[in-house]
């Protein structure tokens, strides 16, 4: 089982418009409205390839019992801590191949609902073999939040993935148990590095190779439409996709790491979770639905990945 953990979850809308104008009046074409936050995404790619999986994190109010009935409606056993606020929105304005976001910051979490969620957080491993840790943390919750559910999961034995930036990113990079797999795409690459880099191999390389790394076992790195580049252990790799027709790219970082996970309690092998997880990326960008993927285009695509040690 893939344990998932969405901390700062949101009711995802996503407006989607033929053109769009500030200042005016403008009306949407198409309105989404989907269980949302980074994790939840995982959540639903990874019930979509079988796998089984239990969401965990904070909801409360309206919004929270909207996300707990759309997951069990998709059959996802779910573990979410109670709290009296209410979960956010976080609206996507879609346009002319444009994305917009506006995010709300989430509830405030009191030191109380934390305690509880990490004194709960070691029965929720039970029986599983991987932990996903996605997002932004909420108000309320301390940077080295994820770095120390990490630590609880691998004492346990559970492989951990983490996907989130900036101080949490840092602070789980710096703890003595490190996650097992980062996903960070260039741009947060270059910020928690505080240096340029470009999608040069060498310059790719040399990013890895710095001591931030050290220890983590996995770093891949999204390059967008130009796949991504990687390093297990020792050995780098440089992902190259095919073009594809782009939907709604929101949520295809997080079909990719649901992709990562599924590949690791499968025990794939380098290539094969790279091309996997890749795969599963392009599937949602693929789609209008954020955290969607359609399967029957999978063997195609996958096919048509190029993976290269570098």
């Amino acid at each position: 089982m893939i344990l998932t953990v969405t901390l700062n979850p949101s009711v995802d809308i996503a407006y989607q418009f033929e053109s769009f104008e500030t200042d005016t009046l403008n009306r949407p074409t198409l309105t989404r409205k989907t269980a949302g936050g980074k994790g939840l995404n995982v959540t639903r790619v990874l019930r979509s390839l079988g796998e089984d999986v239990k969401a965990s994190g904070f909801l409360g109010g309206t919004n929270g019992e909207f996300i707990l009935n759309e997951l069990r409606k998709a059959n996802v056993r779910t573990a979410f801590e109670s709290i009296p606020d209410d979960t956010r929105n976080c609206i996507a304005i879609l346009h002319e191949g444009r994305q917009t976001e506006i995010l709300e910051k989430g509830p405030l979490i009191s030191h109380r609902d934390s305690v509880l969620f990490k004194r709960n957080f070691g029965t929720l491993l039970n029986g599983c073999e991987a932990a996903v840790f996605s997002g932004s943390l909420p108000q309320g919750i301390d940077d080295t939040f994820y770095a120390e559910l990490i630590e609880i999961a691998h004492a346990s034995g559970i492989t951990t993935v983490l996907d989130c930036s900036n101080a949490p990113l840092r602070k789980a990079l710096k703890a003595e148990i490190k996650p097992d797999v980062i996903k960070p795409n260039i741009d947060e690459l270059r910020n928690l590095l505080k240096r340029e880099v470009s999608k040069e191999v060498s310059s790719l390389k040399a990013a890895l190779l710095d001591e931030t790394f050290a220890s983590v076992p996995w770093v891949i790195v999204s390059l967008g439409k130009d796949g991504c580049f990687a390093k297990h252990h020792n050995t780098f790799y440089l992902v190259t996709i095919p073009s594809i027709r782009v939907v709604n790219p929101v949520g295809s970082g997080d079909s990719t790491v649901a992709g990562i996970a599924s590949a690791l309690v499968h025990n794939f092998e380098d290539e094969a979770l790279l091309k996997h997880a890749n795969t599963l990326g392009m599937l949602n960008a693929m789609e209008a639905e954020t955290g969607c993927v359609n399967l029957k285009n999978y063997d195609s695509l996958y096919k048509q990945i190029i993976v290269r040690k570098v």
